[in-house]
Formats: C-alpha cells, structure tokens, sequence
C-alpha cells in the first residue's frame, strides 16, 4: 500500500517508519524544512531504542521517504495518516489547529478516495471536525478514520510491530477493510483488531492513559502515606501486586510521571468533562497528587539537610523516563528548579538528555558530566530521578572517594538500604 504519515514527530516517524518496515511505500511529510533535511542525511530527531536502525534500512530500500510536500505526495496515497503535534492550551484542552490545517491542505488536494487517519491523540469529536474541514475544500469522496498509537517511550517500536490490540474507530466498511489490510501483518500472533466508532475509539485512547496515570498516582499517595507511618512502600507494593486484580504493572512509587501523554490527556479529559457539565473529581486529582508528588524528594531534601545554599547534589537522570530523551514535563525539571532557587549547586548526567536539557532547560545554570561519577565529585547528595540500568548498580566505593556527603535520595527505590547504609551513606527513598 501507499502511505503518507504528515509530521514526523515521536508518533508519526516511529508509524512512517515501521509501516515501511511491514513492506509498504511510505512518505513521511513535515514542514519543518531542517528536520526533513537531517532526515533525509539520516539524522533521527528523537532517541528510540532501534529507530535509527530500521530508517536507515527503509530508507535505502527505497520504501520510506521524506518531503515537505503534502501536495505532491497526495495523488497516490491511499491512506493519509495526521500525526502532528496537539499541544496542551492553557485551560487543559488540546490545541487543533494543526490537525485542521492538515486537514484543509488535505481538503485542498484531493484527487480520489482516500483514507484520512487520526493518529495523533486528540479529543472525542475530532474526526468530525477534521470531516467538516475537508469537506468544505472537496467534493471528493473520503472517510475519516479515528487509530489512537500507544507506544511507550523506549519501547515504541517494538510496541508498533508487536501491540497488544489495535483500535479502529469509522462507520465505513470501505475505510475499515483498507485499516484490516494495513495492519494485517502486525497481528499474525493473534493480537486482537477493535473495530469501533469513531468516537468510542476516540475515547478509547484517553481512557487508557488515564488509568495508568491514575495507577501512578494511587501509589504515589501511598508511599507519601506510608512514609508518614513508617511501612515500606516496596514490601505492600508486592504484597498488593499479587492480587490478579489488581496485578503488579504501575504499582512502582516515584517522583511523578512526566512526558507528553499523561499530563496532556489527564488534563485534556478534565477539560472534556468541564465542557460536558461532569466535573472529572478523579482527573483532578491524578493530576495534583502528581504535581505534589514531583515535589516529594524536594520536601525530603530540606528536611533532611535544612539550608542547602551553597551545597552540591549530583543528578542521575533527567529524562522522564530510561530509554528516551524526553524531558517533556520531566521529574527532573521540578527538582533542579527548587535546588537553584535555594542557591545550591548541580551536576547532572543522563545517558540521553543532556543535549535536550541544554538546549531547552537551565542555560548555563547547571554543570553536566560525561559519565554518572563525573558528577558526584565533591557532591553533598546524590539524587536518582530516572532509572537508567547504568544507574542501578552503583559503585559504593567509588562514591565513597567522591563525594563529600554521604546521602542518596533515590527517586525510584531502585537501591537497597541496607547496602547503601552499609557503606555509610543516609538513604532516602519514596514511602520506604
């Protein structure tokens, strides 16, 4: 088949990319004039575990390629997936415009039958705005299909080829037999097709994020709760987790979630709720629990060290999660924000982020190492925020010789106390 994924962010490079893995002829469209050049040249924008690899692949056999023309690409596509940026508004609610560009410009250029697929992650209703929209540009026939992604960071290719389902929301048999065929070779093993309508398929992505946002939350107030009374988050965590119905999945305390989904989609749900006259009480408070949480190791710091004006803590981590350089509502931004404004010092090394970090976050304001111990020298504290496997097994003698203090504060509860205490260091986790 022939395809074309219009934006070539996280969502619509990973699909353009696996599409044209699967044997299919794929044209990946941005705006974005430098971006297509690099990946043009090979670049990749984002780091995915195996993304650069497979593009390169496709690309040399001459199934994937990239234009900054919609126009020129659309004569022969079937299916026109949009995969372009939603941006959270300031109230909550997902900002459209670029869908109804991509949908005018879609309008505009139709030559024939078409499929045009929502994949980016947009609000209950949507698809009828991108139909209006086309509409009022073309007579020509076409029909809107709704296919939610649901790809983990660092594991986004790997959940394209190999998903759990896949959800497919239209009322038109013609569009949902073209979506059969198309993913038909990512399901040989069985994994189930949802075919639905288009705004129960709509829906069907926020609800999914907002559980799992919600399943975070849950036991983020636990751990606070538990560190209140003296349990040991970690030990009710697997006793809890035993429960088939319940099941051990997100039950892992932290310091909040971050990203471009779970924040965005829980307040974009909250917003929809508003519309509609039904208050989403849960929503509200997923979202500040997670807010709070993001500030928990900020409040154990000043408890446990007071003044830290002139103290140094190195970082472990700053993306908001291992095996991406997402720094997107990161953990990490909220506990480097709250050490600089009390006039402490930070040295902070992630395996991904750094670049990112730089470019967007903190200027000059922090020092970066080229390896985790690179940072720790001279350190008060160290602090984990994100769970690299570089990270798990620290040298304890080599901290030892490096740092000045001899306190961890671990964000994830990925250190063992006693050994940590063995080795003279004050531990700190989340509940524990």
């Amino acid at each position: 088949m022939r395809i074309t994924v219009v934006g070539t962010g996280y969502v619509g490079l990973v699909a353009g990319v696996c599409f044209a893995e699967s044997g299919h002829k794929v044209v990946c469209v941005d705006v974005d004039e430098s971006k297509i050049a690099k990946l043009k040249s090979g670049v990749v924008p984002i780091y995915e575990p195996g993304l650069s690899e497979l593009m390169q692949n496709n690309t040399n056999s001459g199934r994937l390629v990239f234009s900054t023309s919609l126009a020129d690409n659309m004569p022969e596509a079937e299916i026109i997936f949009i995969a372009v940026g939603t941006p959270m508004g300031a109230d909550g609610s997902a900002d459209l415009h670029y869908v109804l560009e991509v949908a005018a410009e879609i309008g505009e250029n139709l030559n024939g039958y078409k499929v045009v697929v929502d994949k980016s992650t947009v609000p209950v209703g949507t698809a009828d705005k991108v139909k209006k929209m086309i509409s009022s540009k073309s007579d020509m026939p076409f029909d809107v299909v709704s296919n939610p992604e649901f790809l983990k960071e660092g594991a986004a290719i790997q959940d394209f080829m190999k998903p759990d389902r896949i959800v497919i929301g239209t009322e038109s048999r013609r569009a949902e037999e073209l979506m059969l065929r198309l993913y038909d070779p990512f399901v040989r093993t069985g994994a189930p097709i949802y075919c639905m309508d288009v705004k129960s398929a709509e829906m069907t992505k926020y609800v999914s994020n907002a559980m799992l946002a919600t399943k975070i939350s849950f036991m983020n107030e636990m751990a606070r709760l538990s560190d209140a009374v003296g349990a040991d988050i970690t030990k009710v965590r697997k006793a809890v987790g035993a429960d088939s119905r319940i099941g051990t999945s997100f039950l892992f305390p932290g310091v909040g979630y971050g990203g471009s989904c779970f924040p965005k989609d829980v307040r974009a749900i909250e917003k929809t709720g508003v519309e509609n006259g039904l208050p989403m009480s849960i929503m509200n408070a997923v979202g500040e629990v997670n807010e709070n949480q993001k500030k928990f190791l900020n409040e154990k710091i000043s408890a446990v060290m007071g003044d830290i004006k002139g103290c140094k803590f190195a970082i472990w981590g700053l993306s908001f999660k291992p095996q991406t350089d997402d720094m997107r509502e990161a953990p990490s931004l909220t506990i480097i924000n709250f050490l600089l404004s009390q006039g402490a010092q930070v040295a902070a090394y992630d395996p991904q982020a750094m670049d990112v970090t730089r470019e967007h976050y903190f200027q000059d304001k922090i020092e970066y190492g080229a390896g985790p111990y690179d940072v720790v020298k001279d350190a008060d504290a160290l602090i984990l925020v994100t769970e690299w496997n570089e990270f798990r097994v620290p040298d304890y003698i080599d901290l030892e010789k490096l740092m000045k203090g001899r306190r961890i504060f671990d964000g994830r509860n990925i250190y063992l106390r006693s050994e940590a205490e063995d080795h003279g260091f004050e531990y700190y986790g989340v509940g524990c």
